[in-house]
């Protein structure tokens, strides 16, 4: 199982999409207030469709409280448009903890000068980003390919 972080995520139909994907793929979803939705949102649940209810998950009230559980941070994999690390270079292993940003700003210094690893999705240069539950299925995708051949 790998443990997917949303530190603040803004938008519901994206966090129900990758509660859906955890669900999918047997991973536990942690989200890291403040929210920009409320979890009993409609739009969470359309996109978690009944989903939601068999999704193992986790909330924190701040990113210090979520930190403070975390046993190696040697583990923890931060998402981020301006690492010069792929998650094609990583070597994933069960139990990873692989983080991701707000939809608009991403994570911030705060966050990222607390991990060392920093990775990002290859992409052209013609975008910015990608959307962040399309991201987190890259790379759950990718850490699950890796797992399996192990």
């Amino acid at each position: 199982m790998l443990n997917i972080v949303l530190v603040e995520p803004e938008i519901p139909n994206n966090t129900g999409n990758i509660g859906r994907l955890c669900v999918g793929t047997e991973n536990r979803l942690h989200l890291i207030k403040p929210y920009g939705f409320e979890i009993t949102d409609k739009n969470l649940k359309r996109s978690g469709l009944d989903y939601w209810v068999h999704l193992d998950w986790k909330e924190y009230d701040n990113v210090a409280q979520w930190i403070a559980q975390i046993s190696d941070k040697s583990r923890v994999f931060l998402m981020s448009s301006h690492a010069e690390k792929s998650i094609y270079e990583a070597e994933f292993q069960d139990e990873d903890w692989l983080v991701f940003g707000k939809e608009s700003v991403g994570l911030s210094k705060e966050v990222l000068d607390q991990f060392e690893n920093h990775l990002t999705i290859p992409m052209s240069k013609r975008i910015r980003s990608y959307n962040i539950a399309n991201s987190v299925a890259f790379v759950v995708g990718e850490a699950k390919r890796q797992l399996s051949i192990k």
